[in-house]
């Protein structure tokens, strides 16, 4: 209630007092701008002139359209992505090839859509500051400024002074309530005012985030083309880790394992032509190379299970019953599936689950987890929670941050709520079928 009652003089509110000031005169000039240009350019579109000056007139608009970006920005806090560039302009050769792709630039004519939409809003700003907050501060203040007046009024007893606003025929706030109770009226005004004035101010960010922004279908093209290259990135990272697991781990276990083979064949090519050499160091360096072979056998197993585990074939419910019974903490499971998912979803949504549970028991120490997968709307719900101390959060270079790019690979959702003293609660949400 506080922050509502004095919101016509906060730091914010003044910023928005700023912005409507600077935008007014803005909007009926843009209007204006836009009406002069099109009909002055339609006009003349049977000549050499009339086309480049269309397309002179929204590539201005377009310029202007960043700067009333800067000015959200700026004034509103408010982010607004730059529509992505014209790409037709930077390919095309020739006069009327650039003459086209001008013309043809969709995020120039959605800027000159939103000058010429604007307009009413510019007038609603110029009424909202003047009729509203003005007119309501001078009220306000009419305890200050009422002795001021002098109002000639003749009755029985000849002309009558009054120091006072006189409203209808005889009636003056000239006494100490009325005046208050006009000062009370100008606070309520204003407190309207700047509200209705937030208001015109959120239309306003709504248009400019339908016509000055990226369009939906630009903003999907973006994700999608983050996200493959996010699997790119995570292939490309996994094969370098496989390929270092082999080099530094199986490669090197069956190195030394040939080489030990190769010992304890010439110590028995020498035993077999008649040499005296005992045969215990010869059993031991075969002893040494079976316990070499066992080793390379598992971490090759370890390497083929981080590639695609093999608890996965029978469905995630084993998998992650596999997975939580190798936890070091006690985890419940709940699986709940109408249909099994894709492959690569189940994969996903494995590992993610692996991943949520390594953190938990890294950074979290609690006491308990549960891990649930349930089909929600047609997509599958991977959801961990656990008792521990919270305080994760989806930051850069971050293991939260890893599972959220690997994801979104699959149009997938990552939610995190973790207040400091837990508890702590990620949703991953996936598709079914990729």
């Amino acid at each position: 209630m506080k922050r509502f009652l004095l919101s016509p003089v906060s730091g914010r509110t003044a910023r928005h007092y700023l912005y409507a000031l600077v935008c007014a005169p803005l909007g009926i000039a843009g209007f204006v701008y836009v009406v002069v240009t099109l009909a002055v350019g339609g006009a003349l579109s049977f000549t050499f002139i009339g086309l480049p000056l269309i397309a002179s007139a929204i590539f201005l608009a377009k310029k202007f359209g960043g700067v009333q970006r800067s000015l959200a920005r700026g004034l509103l806090g408010v982010e607004i992505e730059p529509p992505h560039p014209n790409a037709r302009w930077y390919t095309a050769h020739g006069l009327l090839a650039k003459l086209g792709a001008a013309l043809g630039d969709l995020a120039a004519w959605r800027s000159q859509a939103y000058l010429f939409v604007r307009a009413p809003l510019g007038v609603a700003y110029i009424m909202t500051l003047g009729l509203g907050v003005v007119e309501g501060v001078v009220l306000a203040a009419y305890p200050i400024w009422w002795s001021l007046f002098d109002v000639k009024d003749t009755d029985s007893h000849g002309v009558v002074h009054h120091s006072a606003l006189q409203i209808g025929d005889g009636f003056y706030i000239e006494t100490w309530p009325r005046a208050l109770l006009v000062s009370a009226i100008g606070l309520v005004w204003v407190l309207a005012a700047v509200w209705i004035l937030k208001f015109w101010i959120w239309l306003d960010t709504l248009l400019m985030r339908a016509l000055l922004g990226p369009t939906s279908s630009e903003l999907r093209v973006e994700e999608l083309t983050v996200s493959r290259a996010h699997a790119v990135d995570d292939s490309a990272a996994r094969l370098r880790r496989i390929e270092r697991d082999l080099h530094d781990g199986a490669q090197a276990q069956l190195v030394a394992l040939a080489m030990q083979l190769g010992e304890a064949k010439e110590n028995l090519d020498a035993t077999g032509s008649g040499s005296e050499l005992d045969l215990v160091e010869t059993r031991a360096l075969i002893d040494t190379a079976h316990r070499s072979a066992k080793q390379a056998i598992n971490e090759l197993r370890d390497l083929a299970r981080g590639i695609h585990p093999a608890a996965l074939d029978n469905g995630l419910r084993d998998a992650l019953g596999t997975l939580a019974a190798r936890s070091a903490m006690p985890v419940t499971v709940n699986v709940a599936l109408g249909e099994r998912p894709d492959r690569a979803i189940e994969t996903i949504a494995y590992f993610c689950a692996a991943e949520l549970l390594t953190n938990a028991a890294k950074h979290g120490a609690p006491s308990r987890v549960a891990l649930s997968v349930v089909q929600e709307d047609g997509r599958l719900s991977l959801t961990v929670e656990d008792d521990g101390r919270g305080g994760a959060q989806v930051g850069y270079g971050g293991g939260l941050a890893g599972l959220l790019d690997r994801v979104r690979t699959v149009d997938g959702s990552l939610a995190v709520d973790s207040p400091v003293g837990g508890p702590t609660l990620v949703l991953v949400k996936l598709p079914m079928h990729v």
